[in-house]
């Protein structure tokens, strides 16, 4: 906080003068740091490579400088009580703490007490590297709120309805990207469907919403009755979805029709301004949407067979309507009005800001599966087949290491259903495989398919099989 933002307090969040440029460096430089350098580092760490350390050396070096710049500037000024001022400094300690602990780590002490002091600072270390572009968001999202001014006094309950409830949308959409380009063998060792966690996500954050969509002690409007409400209907319709998933192997549509009737009911909310009222109706039919594209895929598509682009619909819908949502409360919309910027206008500049979000969540994904000791992305969407290197070397029995493994071949893999759990290669789902190539990433050992032009198949005692060539 600075000596003359005292002056500020009530309603009034910050001064009509112009950002300096001082204050601009902050923003660029904390928004490099936590928006783009420390998502890459904590990304080559996971991958071990050895660009991690000095990845996140450089995302230090811009964070400290920028935490100084911030308390450095002119032009205009804060009120003294703002989360964003108030974070900061716990934010850099968690920040100094990380860098410790990767120096630490970096130096390689094993003797002595470190025998079990290293492998608790390795815990908290990727602990907080998982955590630092989480709560780098949430500061960059409240800084952006400080530089307005907004959400102060009564609107404060109105703007954490909007800004969580956006959050768990945008959050929702990335869980998905990470599950479709990661988590599919996950999914099949724990023995559970995405829905099932999908559930999970729902009901806590609705149990989240229920208690924090409505400002305590003030009195309750029309808005905090329907959003405590939807946080309610997700809490007991993700504890519905848990219950109906946690034994079974069939899809779950809860989680798809909760996300639909959110989208409408937040679509028809009465607003004060056209402007607003529009906005809610984009976000509405686009929450809509991503609910439909998720029930079609429950429904119609099978997660083993290859990804196909019509799963990157629901979680770029999320996105969008997530971002939709966030500036959806009543400072951002009588902005607009105020600077005659219509709602589809608004709504262009969110859908460039998803597009950037959709190529980034990918882009950190290529970037794992490129670095350190991973030499590039399992193929497992191409047959749906990843097996866990234990499992694959049960099933080899005495077979030689270098051995193609034929249980993989002919699709005794125990996952694709079938008779008796066998799944098969068949013309719709293999063409002609040229060769098998055994590769290990990361713990586990992939069987590449390379797929030709045509399958010969050949039937014996009611098995598909294709030859080996």
């Amino acid at each position: 906080a600075h000596e003359h933002a005292a002056d500020l307090t009530g309603d009034i969040g910050a001064t009509d003068d112009p950002i300096d440029g001082t204050l601009w460096a902050h923003i660029i430089f904390m928004s490099l740091a936590f928006g783009i350098i420390f998502p890459i580092g904590m990304v080559l760490g996971f991958s071990r490579s050895r660009y991690h350390v000095p990845i996140q050396l450089v995302g230090t070096f811009l964070a400290t400088l920028g935490f100084f710049l911030g308390h450095a500037h002119e032009g205009r000024q804060f009120a003294g009580d703002t989360a964003h001022a108030s974070y900061a400094s716990y934010i850099m300690i968690l920040l100094m703490s990380q860098v410790c602990l990767g120096l630490y780590l970096k130096c390689h002490f094993e003797n002595g007490v470190n025998e079990w002091i290293r492998p608790m600072s390795v815990k908290f270390h990727r602990v907080i590297g998982i955590c630092m572009p989480v709560v780098g968001y949430i500061q960059m999202v409240l800084g952006a709120i400080t530089a307005t001014g907004w959400c102060r006094g009564a609107k404060l309950g109105q703007c954490l309805a909007h800004f969580i409830m956006g959050s768990s949308f945008i959050a929702h959409g990335i869980l998905l990207i990470l599950v479709m380009r990661f988590s599919s063998e996950w999914l099949r060792r724990k023995g559970k469907l995405q829905d099932y966690y999908d559930s999970w996500v729902i009901m806590i954050w609705g149990f989240i919403n229920t208690f924090l969509e409505h400002r305590w002690g003030t009195s309750w409007t029309t808005g905090d009755i329907q959003h405590t409400l939807v946080g309610i209907m997700w809490w007991s319709g993700g504890l519905l979805g848990i219950y109906l998933s946690r034994k079974s192997i069939k899809r779950n549509i809860i989680p798809s029709l909760i996300i639909i009737f959110t989208g409408y009911i937040l679509s028809q909310q009465p607003q004060t301004l056209d402007i607003s009222s529009e906005i809610h109706r984009l976000f509405g039919f686009t929450l809509m949407g991503a609910g439909i594209a998720r029930l079609i895929e429950v429904c119609f598509l099978v997660v083993e067979k290859p990804i196909t682009p019509f799963r990157s619909l629901c979680p770029f819908l999320l996105i969008i309507s997530g971002l939709l949502f966030m500036g959806a409360h009543e400072d951002q919309v009588l902005y607009l009005s105020t600077n005659g910027i219509d709602a589809y206008s608004y709504a262009l500049i969110q859908l460039t800001i998803a597009f950037f979000i959709f190529f980034a969540v990918n882009l950190m994904i290529d970037i794992y599966w490129m670095s350190g000791k991973n030499d590039g992305e399992p193929k497992y969407e191409i047959i749906g087949n990843v097996t866990n290197e234990n499992d694959l070397n049960s099933s080899r029995g005495n077979k030689g290491k270098n051995e193609p493994n034929r249980d993989v071949l002919e699709g005794r893999n125990g996952m694709d259903g079938g008779d008796g759990g066998r799944g098969r290669f068949t013309s719709r789902n293999s063409s002609f495989i040229d060769d098998e190539i055994e590769k290990k990433s990361d713990g586990f050992v992939v069987n590449y398919l390379l797929v030709g032009q045509h399958a010969d198949e050949k039937s014996q005692d009611g098995d598909e099989r294709t030859d080996e060539m």
